[in-house]
């Protein structure tokens, strides 16, 4: 038996809709032996799925391939998850650190960022200087007495 790899996706519970399925089948995220699918190719019973989700690659293998969605109590019967240890010990990392695929200097500073920057940019004064002092007060009564 043979189904659409979009379909078998979105029916395994792999991606949430099928569209979502599709398009990661479109922009290159799912493979078998390392060639990348569209979203009309067949799989059969034995192939194995690598899907690229966030900074890890899932491989699944596929026990059947149906078209019809399952409840999520059923998914182990459809699919076997042969993911590669590297690969779930990558996201365990991703999830201790807290942030995911956030470069340095992209996107929102942290907390630390922040007052390291407002650290920066706000002046340093040297000594106590009064503020209220005005240097021009001088000047106008140096004119008055001419």
């Amino acid at each position: 038996m043979e189904a659409r790899i979009d379909k078998w996706l979105w029916s395994a519970r792999i991606y949430k809709t099928r569209t979502i399925a599709a398009d990661a089948c479109k922009n290159g995220r799912v493979s078998v032996g390392g060639v990348k699918l569209k979203p009309s190719k067949m799989i059969k019973e034995g192939d194995v799925i690598d899907v690229k989700k966030g900074p890890i690659v899932y491989s699944f293998k596929v026990l059947k391939a149906i078209q019809n969605r399952v409840g999520a109590k059923l998914v182990p019967e459809v699919m076997q998850n042969v993911t590669s240890p590297k690969q779930l010990e990558l996201l365990e990392m991703n999830r201790i650190s807290g942030f995911v695929d956030r470069a340095r200097g992209t996107g929102r500073p942290t907390k630390k960022e922040r007052r390291d920057l407002d650290e920066f940019i706000t002046p340093a004064y040297f000594g106590d200087f009064d503020d209220d002092f005005d240097f021009d007060d001088d000047d106008e009564e140096d004119e008055d007495e001419y």
